[in-house]
């Protein structure tokens, strides 16, 4: 494909030169030849090498983003548990069994009172 017909467009285009150097970056892990890529075209790269590029950029960039959703949903779960933990201080105050569906004021009290 010549320089002029380029189809796929970047979502965001201020990523081009990261991308361009994670491409040059993956290349040089996988141990590929990048000499015979001429400024910007690698047409004369095999198909095998280029494909082999490109996979890698997908997987790295899909564990990124399952990284990323991971630490995401931790920080949510830790946000909610000291909220829960913050509404509870106190004596007087709602629990932590407060949250759990089911479990009455009653039941509460009924464990706190000695028998």
């Amino acid at each position: 494909m010549g320089s002029g017909q380029k189809r796929n467009t970047l979502m965001v285009k201020e990523a081009y030169q990261a991308l361009e150097q994670f491409k040059y970056e993956v290349a040089q892990e996988l141990n590929i030849n990048t000499q015979p890529i001429q400024g910007d075209y690698w047409g004369f790269m095999t198909s095998r090498d280029c494909g082999a590029v490109g996979g890698h950029m997908v997987k790295r960039m899909i564990e990124a983003a399952e990284r990323s959703l991971a630490n995401q949903a931790a920080y949510q779960t830790a946000s909610a548990f000291r909220q829960t933990l913050s509404q509870s201080a106190g004596p007087g105050g709602p629990s932590v069994l407060s949250s759990i569906p089911g479990f009455s004021q009653q039941q509460q009290q009924q464990q706190q009172q000695p028998q």
